[in-house]
């Protein structure tokens, strides 16, 4: 009984092992270059002498707004009373929602 089980266990962890084996890839194992970054090096030199990557206007801190077109939007979702959107279609055929008491046809 004790050595069945031991051996149960032993067979799952070479199982455990055989499983884990198949996950290396031999490519990445074989590559002859220094790392695996290797072969971007321009890129990397672009990136590296940018002074400044961010256009002028995304340090404008003083963004305009509607304040009184914020509020009436704040009170509508408050209320929870929100227009529904517009669909966008290709037809221009307008099609009605039936009444709720109208026969589905």
């Amino acid at each position: 009984m004790r050595r069945t089980s031991t051996l149960l266990r032993l067979g799952a962890v070479l199982a455990f092992g055989a499983a884990l084996g198949g996950c290396a890839d031999i490519y990445y194992d074989r590559r002859e270059s220094v790392s695996m970054a290797a072969g971007d090096a321009v890129e990397t030199n672009k990136a590296t002498h940018i002074i400044d990557p961010w256009p002028k206007a995304a340090a404008n801190r003083n963004i305009e707004y509607d304040g009184q077109r914020m509020q009436r939007a704040g009170e509508r979702y408050r209320t929870n009373k929100t227009t529904p959107l517009q669909t966008t279609s290709t037809s221009s055929v307008k099609y009605e929602q039936p009444a709720a008491g109208a026969p589905v046809q």
